[in-house]
């Protein structure tokens, strides 16, 4: 059974479009931030370094392939650092506020995210309609 989802796994990482794989670290952060708070109120702090370094990880891909050469670009850049920042700052003060505010803008970002494929998909398939 194992194996079955792990070459599932493999293989919907491997036919995802770019924008999908950027879907999928969005939900794979916000994933890392809910446990590193379980692990806070458990009081686990290995768990809670693993889950939030993960965590981090993803920011910082999201920040190496951003293209910046536009304002957009730029400015989200500076939001990447800024999550990164506090993602950084609740793994040293064990701090979930921290980690809450950053899950705000990764939220936010999932969900603009999100609807960006959708619009892309209803425009590829049926020129505007779903």
């Amino acid at each position: 059974m194992q194996t079955a989802n792990q070459a599932y796994q493999k293989s919907k990482f491997e036919t995802a479009s770019p924008g999908e794989l950027t879907l999928m670290l969005y939900n794979g952060c916000l994933k890392f931030m809910k446990l590193s708070k379980e692990a806070i109120s458990n009081n686990q702090i290995e768990l809670r370094n693993l889950n939030l370094t993960k965590a981090q990880n993803i920011i910082r891909e999201l920040m190496v392939t951003l293209k910046t050469d536009g304002e957009v670009g730029k400015n989200m850049l500076k939001m990447y650092d800024y999550i990164l920042h506090q993602l950084t700052q609740a793994n040293i003060n064990n701090d979930i506020k921290a980690i809450e505010e950053a899950e705000q803008y990764v939220t936010q970002f999932r969900d603009t995210w999100k609807e960006v494929i959708m619009i892309n998909r209803k425009r590829q398939h049926g020129g505007g309609q779903a």
